[in-house]
């Protein structure tokens, strides 16, 4: 029997300029997708355009995911050029690390407003043209910190498991319209833009090499091993595949057994 191509997706991806955006946006263009990717850095949004070089396929997008204005306009702009939307991937998001006494109200707004309230702001906005899709989907980027407590990025933390409960949350309300909404867990990657700012910061704190710092992190993960912009590609591109039609209102932790899996001491291995 010959199975029938899947229809291409029409896809607005945030973040999408650079890391596990840029990753999802290629891998979509790939598939014959049309992509809008959303971008707050205009420089970093060319330099993406370029790189994809996917003619009509691709719209680059100015975009605060802050900003409602912003996120309607970018939804809008997608309605006109794609004849309609049926696939969000919520991977824009900051991190700061910052001790507890001198997280000020500003940063605590910003880490927040980008990784939890633009996730909500661009959800609500593309809504419409999911439920009218019929094959609309959602897949939220969290972190390993949306599921473990971590020192000094208490805003990013609590964002971050924010993440997952509004996950659930949008799974519930539009499942009778056929939307699937589904969250990656992804470990650190010094691949992303996020995962050289974070490596750059404690660098800075711990006085190691980021040599030393990478393979200090590689030797925690149970696989052996950092996390890529592939692995979370994969798990995204499965989530918006066919063989997900049933999966909705859950995480897939992209961490090489991090988070669920723990050495007995004193064994070996």
């Amino acid at each position: 029997m010959t199975r029938t191509p899947p229809t291409p997706r029409r896809a607005l991806i945030t973040g999408g300029a650079s890391g596990f955006g840029l990753g999802v946006a290629r891998a979509l263009l790939d598939q014959g997708a049309s992509v809008a990717i959303g971008d707050l850095h205009a420089g970093r949004l060319r330099e993406a355009a370029q790189a994809l070089a996917a003619g009509e396929q691709l719209l680059p997008l100015a975009l605060d995911v802050t900003a409602p204005d912003s996120v309607r306009a970018a939804v809008s702009a997608c309605e006109t050029a794609f004849g309609g939307l049926d696939t969000l991937v919520n991977s824009a998001g900051v991190i700061r690390i910052t001790a507890l006494d001198d997280i000020s109200e500003q940063e605590w707004d910003w880490v927040v407003g980008v990784d939890l309230k633009g996730v909500f702001l661009c959800s609500q906005a593309a809504a419409p043209l999911l439920r009218q899709s019929g094959r609309g989907r959602i897949v939220n980027l969290s972190s390993d910190a949306g599921k473990v407590g971590f020192p000094n990025i208490a805003p990013y933390v609590a964002a971050k498991h924010g993440v997952i409960g509004l996950t659930k949350s949008l799974a519930a309300e539009l499942a009778p319209f056929k939307v699937t909404v589904n969250c990656i867990c992804p470990v650190g990657t010094p691949e992303t833009t996020m995962g050289q700012d974070v490596l750059r910061m404690k660098v800075s704190s711990t006085g190691a090499s980021a040599e030393q710092l990478m393979a200090a992190t590689a030797a925690n993960v149970p696989l052996g091993r950092s996390g890529t912009v592939e692995d979370v590609v994969h798990a995204v591109m499965f989530l918006l595949s066919d063989e997900a039609t049933f999966l909705t209102g859950g995480t897939i932790d992209v961490d090489g057994g991090l988070i669920n899996t723990a050495p007995i001491r004193g064994t070996a291995g």
